[in-house]
Formats: structure tokens, sequence, C-alpha cells
């Protein structure tokens, strides 16, 4: 049955000349499960909030959109709002009420559901999703993963037939990312929901989907199964750079047969056509040598008098003119180091120096000319203005100095801005203050795998201008490409550091796919650069 039908649709936003979207036609069935994809500023998520009539843009749309036979028009509002649901990208902007159950009975109480038959649902739909234990927690006091399974279980309460997600894995750390799929997957097997979901970490999402879709300056370029998208659009290395680790690396070395989407497909393939008398590439290691840049000494933080340390007992040191990429899970306490060391919350002991001097001898807000910059993880708390041009002057960036073309957005206020774009802008401004220490919370969050390219290529030119960066990361493969060093925080502390091929080879979780892929075959190959390349020295095995 078909669920949703899109034909002919085009959109432009107030203002613009040119169309965010341009004749979009697709079709979904019951219990699909489709991946949208694309640069950042394709369209996604425009043509997603069009498919929500309570979250569509003001603009000039021509086109139609048809959901069970029915325009969105025709709804009516009850099953505008409850048949179709809509997960956003930050979890934060979703959750409207103070404790776990009220959130969950809050869509259904606006719909008039009996009281007997909220409380069914909800014992049902936490017990599916296993958030009995903390269904009467404060909803501010969950972890974003938990914030994220929360919205989901928040929309699926009130019975969709369809579910419209925008970068949901956006925020979550990788093994709460791989559940979050793994559990919408489930979803759509066992609920026979539809599901269309714009998503950038393609690495465990593409294999599980029936479709992936790709868009690229508002059109649709590809609608079909992963490997037949894959094999089509193979030579557009902009696209090829964002899916899963074995197709990349299928198509660098010009494989042939089908096109591996898993990690255990790649597995396979690497070990029928290479051999592997050469296990491993030099280690290039990487001492901690040099000024120190940043320095914890037993930092102890909590937010609460009677809490839980959040920071306890931290201590690390980075080097100037060093890349440091932290990683850990949802909640376990690497923002809250970031906004320590910017000086942004006050830890009730231990020790924080920049560049050897203490925080608090940083006299008359000293810390932030150009000594000192952070990129928060919510970017949109650092925009004052209307437009982009005005955030940007006020700050004097330099947009010649950015590997991105900023001129599009320029007349755009910063909040009708995507993700990613919302990054980049922020960006600008962050470096616009010539900082010798910059601190990074979640960069890459929104941004397309094309871009995070030209991000990786900015960092090492900033470090070879002798700036030091200190990143919080999600992104397992960005902190492979770019890091010098690689930590793992658990409990308020570093338990872990070290340079990437060493640090990853030795996780089994926090690690690439392409670790994953190779481990036990080939030795410290964490990139597939790395793969590539012991493939190519151990040559084809004869067929």
């Amino acid at each position: 049955m078909e669920i949703l039908a899109v034909r002919d649709m085009t959109f432009t936003y107030p203002t613009c000349n040119e169309p965010a979207i341009r004749d979009i036609s697709l079709n979904l069935g019951r219990g699909e499960m489709a991946v949208l994809c694309g640069a950042t500023g394709s369209g996604k998520s425009t043509l997603l909030r069009l498919l929500k009539r309570e979250l569509s843009p003001m603009g000039e749309v021509s086109g139609s959109v048809a959901f069970c036979g029915k325009t969105l028009a025709e709804l009516s509002d009850r099953e505008s709002a409850s048949d179709i649901g809509f997960v956003m990208q930050n979890p934060e902007q979703q959750i409207v009420t103070d404790k776990v159950w009220h959130e969950l009975a809050f869509g259904l109480e606006n719909l008039g559901t009996p009281p007997a038959q909220i409380s069914r649902r909800i014992a049902e739909m936490a017990s599916y999703f296993g958030i009995g234990d903390w269904i009467d927690r404060d909803t501010a006091e969950l972890s974003g993963g938990q914030k994220q399974l929360l919205n989901l279980a928040s929309v699926l309460v009130m019975q969709p037939k369809l579910l419209i997600l925008d970068e949901p894995t956006a925020q979550l750390d990788p093994i709460a990312a791989s559940d979050f799929i793994a559990t919408l997957r489930r979803i759509a097997n066992d609920l026979s929901i539809t599901i269309l979901m714009a998503e950038h970490r393609l690495e465990d999402v593409v294999p599980l989907c029936d479709r992936l879709l790709v868009m690229d300056r508002g059109t649709l370029i590809a609608d079909g199964s992963p490997s037949q998208v894959i094999a089509a659009l193979g030579k557009r290395g902009d696209i090829m750079c964002g899916m899963p680790a074995a197709s990349r690396l299928y198509a660098k070395l010009s494989g042939s047969g089908p096109c591996p989407l898993t990690v255990r497909e790649g597995r396979n393939f690497i070990e029928s056509s290479y051999g592997n008398t050469t296990r491993g590439l030099p280690q290039a290691s990487h001492a901690a040598e040099g000024e120190t840049a940043l320095e914890y000494s037993e930092v102890c933080f909590r937010y609460d008098r009677n809490g839980k340390d959040v920071l306890d007992g931290l201590s690390l040191k980075v080097c100037q003119g060093e890349i440091y990429c932290i990683l850990g899970g949802n909640g376990s306490g690497k923002t809250t180091s970031l906004s320590a060391a910017a000086g942004l919350i006050k830890p009730y002991s231990g020790k924080i120096k920049v560049f050897g001097k203490k925080l608090k001898d940083y006299k008359n807000r000293s810390l932030y000319r150009e000594c000192l910059a952070m990129l928060p993880q919510d970017v949109q708390t650092v925009f004052l203005r209307n437009t982009v041009r005005e955030e940007l002057a006020e700050c004097n960036a330099e947009l010649k100095e950015l590997p991105y073309d900023l001129s599009p957005l320029l007349d755009k206020h910063p909040y009708d801005l995507s993700g990613g774009q919302q990054q980049l802008v922020a960006l600008a401004k962050v470096l616009a203050a010539h900082p010798r220490l910059l601190l990074l919370d979640e960069p890459t969050k929104g941004l397309d795998a094309a871009a995070k390219e030209s991000f990786i290529e900015l960092l090492k030119r900033l470090k070879s201008d002798g700036l030091t960066v200190v990143i919080v990361t999600h992104d397992v493969e960005f902190a492979a490409l770019c890091a010098d060093r690689c930590a793992m925080f658990f409990g308020g502390r570093i338990v872990s550091e070290g340079a990437p091929r060493e640090f990853f080879s030795e996780n089994s979780f926090y690690t690439t796919a392409v670790s994953r892929m190779t481990r036990g075959y080939y030795e410290g190959a964490v990139t597939v650069e790395d793969a590539a390349a012991l493939c190519r020295m151990n040559g084809r095995k004869e067929s």
C-alpha cells in the first residue's frame, strides 16, 4: 500500500531567487525504510518539513503531496498530528515537559485520548524501548542518546503511519547511534511503519535501509536500493565519500562483483581479493612534546552541590600545535570539560592552565582576545544578527580564509540555514577571533562528507600556522583522519589516549569501520586510505 506520494514538488523560500527543492517526485510504501542523503544545504530538511503540515516552511510551493491517498490539506488536524510523526535533529528542541512519562503522555493528551488508553500505550511503549527504569526521571537529567530515544518513543506512542526523521543521530555517540538505527529497522519490521530519514552518518544506516535517495542542489538524482544507487553513482566522488567504508574501499580499488555495504561484506571482499603478506603500514607515532597549550590537573566539577561529579579528577595535557580529539559516550563529561577550559564554569577543585597561565590570572576577558575561542555544540547561541552578512561583518570574518563558499548565504537569517550551514557560519565567526587555542564541540554535526574533508584540510592548515585545536566529537572517522592524538573520556576523566592508528586499533566499539573490517588480516588500518594502501601493497589474488 502506498503511504506517501510526492509529485513534481518545487519550493522557493521568500526573497530567494532559486528554488530550495525542484521537481521532486517519490513514492513510499507501507513499512519501507528510506534514507535521504546529500550535501549540506541540498534541500533535505526543506523536503522533510514540507511533508509535515505543522512544520511546513513559508514560501512558494508547487506540486502535490499525498498521504494515504489524501492531500496534506485534506487531512484532519488529528490525522496530521498523529499519523505523520517527526523527530528533529536536536532532541532539546522537541522535549516540552519535565518528566519522561509526561513527555510520553503529552501528545496523547492533546489528542484527547482516554486516560486508561494513555496509561496502556505508555506502559507498552516504555517496555518496547526499555526505558521503564527512567520513566519517572526529569527529562533534563537524560543524556543526548536517552533524549533522542524519548523523542522517538513520544512520537511512536501516537501510532503514526509515517515517521520522518531529520538527522536523528547527529548528536549521538557511535554506540547510541548504532542502537538507534537498529531500533528504527525493528520498528519498520515489527510495526509496518514507513520511515523516511535524512542522514549524513551512513555507515550503519545504508546496509539496513530498503531505499536510498540522493539529493543534489535541490533535485533528487537517485532513488533505488543501496547497492543500485552506489553502483550508479560510483564515479561521483563528492557522494561516494559519504558512503559506508566497505563501498568506498571497493570503489577506490575498482572492485568487481556486487558492491559490499557492511563490515562483513567488506571483510569478505578483502580476503577473497587481496593477500596479506604485508600485514601493516609503518607506524607514524606522535609524541606529545613542546610547550603545553592546555592543561587540566585533577579537575573536579559537579552541577549540583549534592550531585555526582561530572569531572572527576580530570588530568590531561595538550601541546601547542596539536589536534587533540576527545571521544566518549553521551553524558560522560566531554562538553563540560571544554566549558571549564573556556571559563564558562568553575571547577570546585583542581587547576586549568592555558599556555601555562591559570584561568583566574586572565583578567578583563584577556582569555578571549586572540588566545582562546570555543565553538559550542549548539551553534545557534553564537548568532545575534538578522543576516549572515551582519554576523560576519560584526566580527570582521575573512571569507577568503575559509575553504567554503558562504556568499550564497549572506542575506539569509542564520536560523533559516541548514544545520551544516549554521556550523560553517559559526566556525567563520569563531576563527575571526584569531585564537591560539581553538575548542570545538561536535564541529562536524550536520556536515556532509565532502564538507568534512574540506574542514579537515582547514584544521591541518591552521595547525601548520601554529594553532592548537581540542575537539570533542562522536565522529570516529573524522578523528582518525585529522587527529594527532585521540583520547577516550569515561566517568569524568581520560582513561586512554594515543595516536589514531594505535588508539582505534585497540578499541572494539569506538573505532572505525575499516579497523573492524581489517582487524586480524591487516594491522593498524583505521581509514579507507590505510586499507587501500595495504591491499595494493599485497596485490590481487589470482582467480
